[in-house]
């Protein structure tokens, strides 16, 4: 098994007043060139949002972009015609395929938004554009993994690649193991919350690694943990 640690500090810093965010790879204005990417996830990009604020209409083609929603809400418009509101313990998923246009804002005044926006580069090209969304129950995902994103596993939603998003609360000296899929694929581990251990790893909040090499990873819980693990091609 072999892994890189991504520790929290490291990341890139972006902030523009209205957002507030943390770059595990380079993104916009920030860049290193050993941070560019892990396998086929691209972009994980930890936001904060103030009220009212948000990103204009602009343009994506050819990426799976997932958002999780940690806190308040976000409201969606696309050029696919949807007009949503995303809300804490949702997922949000868009195949970008030959090109889409929306525009994410945060739905309240006085509350600050809290998400992850993950980019991962697709199986297939300029495929038709498609949207999902869906509430996952936060006690379905306690001391166990609970799979938000497949390429197609129900109730997972769908995505155009060969790669797994699963969540789990793991209370403190729990341990949980993940069996990949298959052969040529790593894993990225990002603690949300608290502080876990892999091997002879520590990781603590918002710190990340990624591993390959392996068929499994068992990760064990120093204190009562909220972790974010993501399964994508890396050969």
């Amino acid at each position: 098994m072999e892994s890189i640690i991504y520790k929290s500090e490291s990341r890139g810093r972006g902030d523009y007043g209205w957002l507030k965010t943390r770059y595990t790879f380079s993104f916009a204005s920030y860049h290193d060139p050993l941070r560019v990417h892990f396998g086929a996830l691209r972009v994980l990009n930890d936001d904060w949002i103030d009220g009212g604020k948000g990103f204009d209409t602009h343009p994506h083609d050819n990426m799976e972009i997932v958002t999780i929603m940690l806190q308040g809400e976000l409201n969606h418009r696309d050029s696919m015609g949807h007009m949503e509101i995303l809300k804490p313990n949702e997922v949000q998923v868009m195949t970008a395929g030959n090109g889409i246009f929306h525009s994410e804002r945060n739905n309240l005044l006085d509350t600050p938004i809290k998400l992850f926006q993950i980019w991962i580069f697709p199986r297939e090209q300029n495929l038709k554009p498609r949207y999902d969304q869906k509430w996952f129950d936060p006690e379905e995902r306690n001391n166990k993994w609970q799979m938000l994103v497949a390429p197609d596993e129900e109730p997972a939603l769908r995505i155009n690649q060969d790669a797994w998003l699963s969540r789990a609360a793991l209370q403190k000296g729990k341990q949980l193991t993940y069996d990949l899929h298959r052969e040529k694929q790593g894993i990225f581990l990002f603690v949300i919350e608290g502080s876990i251990t892999f091997g002879d790893e520590k990781l603590n909040m918002r710190d990340g690694a990624g591993i390959r090499d392996t068929k499994e990873i068992t990760v064990v819980a120093k204190e009562d943990s909220d972790i974010l693990l993501i399964e994508v091609p890396y050969s």
